[in-house]
């Protein structure tokens, strides 16, 4: 064999052997890929598996997790936006859409807001909790409705003189056992809680009078013939226009003019009109007689 044959068997020789380390090396490389892989994600589901059923014995770790979770998430927010956020916020709002109420109650709920300025999502709710708890107490909803919008306009935190607090105008501090349920005293200006109470209170005087007027005399604490009560009159009247616009009817929502306040008005301004004629014809006849 002559050196340059020599020479290039020596070279094929080397690149023979080291095509298979090479190939080696990878095979072993991938082995071990494949084991490090296959036992990461065995671990994982290991672990997957274990969170699990400790999340499905354990519930309150889970709520705690997802507390936590939630916590974290709000304060990145606040720090990325500068305003702090509550996720539980709508859950507190007292608001119903109105489009999801039955057809009566709907046009209840947007002759009322109208009437008294206040937005139709909180009255939605309102008129939906009254309409739930009237069958329940042998009370006519549009009747829970009329003694809120006499009491208070449907204003949750407004208080009259003597105390009586919230959408129904309850004597709080003489109902404080009634209010034990939701809380506490505080509780008199969440509305539906006022509400329910409210209506507890109406139901117990409607019984104890034995009609509707006499019992919403003594829900204000009025003591005179029922028939002569202005403020029964008052809540009757405003049932009576609820039950109209209930039933699909056109009832103006601002207050009608009396016939007598016309009259009243239109002899005025004839009166002033007629002084303003004789001042001028008098005025006139000083200058004619002047001349």
């Amino acid at each position: 064999m002559s050196p340059t044959q020599s020479i290039y068997s020596r070279a094929r020789h080397l690149l023979d052997q080291s095509w298979i380390c090479a190939n080696i090396f990878v095979h072993d490389v991938a082995e071990g890929l494949f084991f490090i892989t296959h036992s990461s994600l065995a671990l994982v589901g290991l672990v997957v598996f274990f969170v699990t059923m400790v999340v499905t014995l354990r519930p309150e770790i889970r709520e705690n997790a997802e507390i936590t979770l939630i916590n974290w998430l709000q304060q990145r927010h606040a720090d990325d936006t500068g305003l702090a956020t509550d996720v539980d916020a709508v859950d507190r709002a007292t608001a119903t859409d109105p489009s999801a109420l039955p057809k009566q109650q709907a046009n209840v709920a947007f002759w009322l807001s109208k009437k008294y300025r206040v937005a139709p999502e909180p009255i939605s709710a309102l008129v939906e909790e009254a309409y739930d708890l009237g069958p329940k107490n042998d009370i006519d909803p549009t009747l829970i409705l009329a003694v809120m919008a006499i009491e208070s306009g449907f204003n949750p935190f407004a208080q009259s003189n003597v105390g009586a607090q919230g959408l129904m105008q309850v004597m709080t501090r003489m109902h404080t056992e009634k209010y034990e349920g939701f809380g506490g005293n505080m509780a008199a200006f969440d509305p539906v809680s006022n509400l329910r109470v409210g209506v507890k209170i109406l139901k117990d005087d409607i019984l104890k009078s034995g009609t509707v007027q006499g019992g919403l005399q003594l829900y204000v604490g009025d003591s005179s013939n029922p028939e002569e009560g202005s403020y029964s009159a008052k809540v009757l009247a405003e049932q009576a226009r609820l039950k109209q616009v209930a039933q699909g009817l056109r009832v103006p929502t601002a207050p009608m003019t009396s016939l007598t306040t016309l009259t009243t008005a239109s002899t005025g301004l004839v009166e002033n009109l007629w002084e303003k004629a004789h001042k001028l014809a008098s005025f006139t006849e000083e200058n004619t007689e002047t001349k």
